[in-house]
Order: C-alpha cells, then sequence, then structure tokens
C-alpha cells in the first residue's frame, strides 16, 4: 500500500472529513477537561456524569430540543441526587455515585427502548462517528468551542479550585460555583463526544489523556498541552486504523488512548515503572 493510499485515500470521502474533524474537537476538549478531572479526583465523578446525562439526550430528542439542554439538566441532577444519598444516609459517595449514574443510565436504556423514532438511537450508546452528518458537525464544533474557551479564560480560578480550594475561597473566589461550573462543561463534553465514542467510552477520553500527562510531566502547564496533544494524535491514529482494519472507530479510538497510556506508565520519562527501575538500578550500581 502506498502512502497516498495509507494517509489521504480515506480523506476523499466526506464522511471521513466530518468524523476527523469531529474526533479532533471532540479529543481536544475532553483531554483539556479531563487535567482537571483527574487533578481534582473526579474520574469517578466523570463517569458518573457521563452516563447520567443519556436520559436528558434521549428526552431532548422526543421533545425536539437540542441535546445540550437535556445533558445540563440530567448531570446536574446526577450531581444533586449523589449529595442527597451521601448527606442522608450511611451510604459513602463511592457507592452513591454507583446507584445514581447506574439507575440514570438504565433509564436512558429504557426510554431508547420505547422511543419511536426513525433513527437509531443506539448511536447514543456506542457512537455513529462514520455517520456524523452537517448539523451533527456544526454542534460538536459549537459546544466544542464554547466548552474550550471557557476552560481557557477560567484556567486558573479552576486550577486554583483544583489545588487549594480553602485558599481560593480566602481570596474571593466561590469553590462551589466553581465546581458547579466544571460540572456543567463536564455535561457539555460528554454531549461533544458523545456522536464520536458513545456514552460507555466517553470517559475512557475524559480520564486516559490526563492520566497519561499526569504520568509525563509534574507541571500543569504542560499537562494542559501534552493532554489535548497526545489525545488529538490518538484520535486521528485510531481513525485511520478503523478506516483500514475496518474496525469500530470509537473504540479504536480509545484502544489508541489505552495504550498510549500503559506507554507512558511503563517508559515515562521520571514516573514510568521501567524508568523508575532503571534509574534505581544504575545508582545501586553507582
Amino acid at each position: 500500500m502506498s502512502l497516498y493510499e495509507l494517509l489521504l485515500e480515506p480523506l476523499s470521502y466526506d464522511f471521513m472529513l466530518r468524523a476527523l474533524a469531529s474526533t479532533l474537537v471532540a479529543a481536544v476538549v475532553c483531554a483539556v477537561l479531563s487535567c482537571w478531572l483527574v487533578l481534582i479526583g473526579w474520574s469517578l465523578m466523570g463517569d458518573a456524569v457521563s452516563h447520567a446525562v443519556l436520559p436528558g439526550v434521549v428526552l431532548a430528542y422526543i421533545v425536539g430540543a437540542p441535546f445540550a439542554v437535556g445533558a445540563i439538566v440530567f448531570g446536574f441532577l446526577a450531581v444533586a441526587l449523589i449529595g442527597v444519598v451521601r448527606d442522608t444516609s450511611r451510604v459513602k459517595e463511592d457507592a452513591a455515585i454507583g446507584i445514581v449514574f447506574t439507575t440514570l443510565f438504565a433509564l436512558g436504556l429504557v426510554l431508547i427502548s420505547v422511543t419511536p423514532s426513525q433513527t437509531d438511537l443506539n448511536h447514543i450508546i456506542f457512537g455513529n462517528l462514520l455517520g456524523v452528518d452537517g448539523s451533527d458537525l456544526i454542534q460538536i464544533v459549537t459546544l466544542g468551542v464554547l466548552t474550550l474557551a471557557v476552560l481557557v479564560l477560567k484556567r486558573r480560578d479552576f486550577t486554583l479550585y483544583a489545588f487549594d480550594p480553602t485558599h481560593a475561597h480566602a481570596i474571593g473566589l466561590n469553590p462551589r460555583l466553581l465546581g458547579a461550573a466544571l460540572l456543567g462543561l463536564l455535561a457539555l463534553t460528554s454531549v461533544v463526544a458523545l456522536q464520536v465514542v458513545g456514552v460507555i467510552l466517553v470517559v475512557a477520553m475524559l480520564i486516559i489523556p490526563g492520566a497519561t500527562a499526569y504520568l509525563l510531566t509534574d507541571r500543569f502547564g504542560r499537562m494542559l498541552l501534552i493532554a489535548p496533544a497526545f489525545s488529538a494524535v490518538a484520535a486521528v491514529t485510531g481513525l485511520y486504523l478503523s478506516y483500514h482494519l475496518d474496525t469500530a472507530s470509537g473504540g479504536m479510538i480509545v484502544l489508541v488512548q489505552g495504550c498510549g497510556f500503559v506507554l507512558a506508565y511503563l517508559f515515562g520519562p521520571r514516573h514510568g515503572l521501567v524508568t523508575r527501575r532503571l534509574l534505581a538500578r544504575r545508582r545501586a550500581v553507582r
């Protein structure tokens, strides 16, 4: 196979161009947000919100409203329910998160099964990257640009909230408001990535890039550059592999990200498992 067939042939199809644009937007936005999720320790919360938005998205489809509206409503509903269960019972936070997000996710599955539709709503669960049309692309780009703009403009406040909420409150910031804003952005980001990888794999795109960058650098500013760069490369690579190998595009993208994380985990410059053992052996020899 020539270089032309390998790299340029897929780009001769309109559906691949739309898929590539959608993938890059979703990958970059998810990766930037993932830096804060990993830093704050909200990985499980990211899983909860990304799954809990499913019934909101389906209900929005039923009434003809934008997907983002339903996602935000159910994203905040999930967070509120988790807080109520945690604060008014003996159930701990991790159990409350598991109960709420699985229940809401199941509600979404039931709604999909009983909703009459001319389109297959299962693409919300599993993604339909190659089926993204012009209107879907406009929605993905619009929500992605909006989310990324807020993250960039408020990055200092979000970073201070992640490192030291007490200090953030002392200088006049509202930690609860900042946390709510991040959760709202998480709901929007979930909508952006829904049609790329589906609800089930959204959490991977929200966690793996930030976790990988966290293993490669000790500076948060560099994380914000490494994570989206890594995610974009993995997304394009996964999309090309899915085209040439005829596999599921969303699954392949996440699989490439997972492989990248394994490499960082083993061979990271300072925190890689193999790297640390080699450095320890050299010091012992000296």
